[in-house]
């Protein structure tokens, strides 16, 4: 687990941004798979993973606590904290309450979310080819949803419209200090989510012991699928901006179907395949064209 203040080449930065969605992608196979729990008690588990590995990393490293220096590294790291919360909750709650379509394309409007808090908060200046990219892949979103927006739960809205909110500002505050450890914010907001999420289950009646095979994927979701997406995307943040940064994780919800496809047997419909494939073109072209620039850029440097 690389948690050093090293900043990645910045022609490999965009390709590690691109597989951060990738590694978060495999662990949504595995919350479809855990099929005898439902979200709240699936995600007390996953919780309880990342903070087993965040910590037996820290110990094994010699590194203070993580759990402790999440909520003792001042206001920042906090809000670090609680925006990756509402950016997982929010998420979780909309798909209880709101239609799977519903929850997918709003929760995806985080590279508008990324732009406007890029823009105002971090002073980032934003390329037209951004642009062009975000208009392209939320096009692709709208593709693959279309026919299957419904009206939903408002307030489900609304927690997907806050997860998309939330991740744009862990985006934001991960790039306001590029250089500094982020890693604590894993078990910080996993704590937060296992109190919130057992709060919720107990209160349901329901017990915080699902089936094992549910308890174990949900622990190696957590364990190795967050947290190295996580950790991924914190390493190249520090190289790429914000609002770039929000588009590229995109690849999850690319991926997501595809994984499904071949692991799962479930069979794309061709709005999926026709959106999905628009939105790899648009993250991935700019990923490309990201990459060639800053390869010219270094080689002029060099030069």
């Amino acid at each position: 687990m690389k948690t050093d203040n090293a900043a990645p080449k910045a022609s490999l930065a965009p390709f590690m941004a691109l597989s951060a969605g990738a590694i978060w992608s495999f662990g949504t196979v595995l919350a479809r798979v855990a099929d005898h729990s439902d979200a709240f008690q699936y995600l007390v588990w996953r919780s309880l993973g990342i903070i087993a590995v965040v910590e037996a990393w820290a110990l094994f490293t010699g590194k203070p606590q993580s759990t402790l220096r999440a909520f003792t590294s001042g206001p920042r790291m906090l809000a670090a904290n609680v925006a990756l919360l509402l950016a997982s909750i929010g998420f979780v709650y909309a798909v209880k309450t709101t239609s799977a379509a519903n929850a997918a394309f709003l929760g995806s409007t985080t590279p508008l979310f990324g732009v406007i808090v890029a823009r105002v908060f971090l002073g980032e200046k934003i390329w037209l080819r951004t642009y062009i990219a975000m208009a392209l892949a939320l096009v692709g979103l709208a593709i693959m949803v279309a026919g299957h927006l419904e009206v939903g739960d408002a307030i489900g809205d609304l927690a997907a419209l806050a997860s998309a909110a939330g991740f744009a500002f862990y985006a934001a505050i991960v790039r306001s200090a590029p250089h500094r450890d982020w890693s604590p914010v894993l078990p910080g907001y996993g704590l937060m989510m296992i109190v919130i999420c057992a709060t919720v289950t107990l209160v349901d009646g329901k017990t915080l012991v699902p089936p094992a095979s549910d308890i174990g994927l949900a622990i190696l979701h957590g364990g190795i699928f967050i947290v190295g997406g996580t950790l991924v995307f914190n390493i190249a943040s520090r190289a790429i901006p914000a609002a770039k940064m929000t588009l590229f994780a995109q690849t999850e919800m690319v991926l997501v179907p595809v994984w499904a496809f071949l692991l799962l047997s479930e069979r794309p419909s061709t709005n999926t395949l026709i959106g999905g494939s628009l939105i790899v073109f648009a993250v991935v072209g700019m990923a490309v064209l990201d990459a060639r620039q800053q390869t010219s850029s270094e080689v002029l440097t060099a030069v």
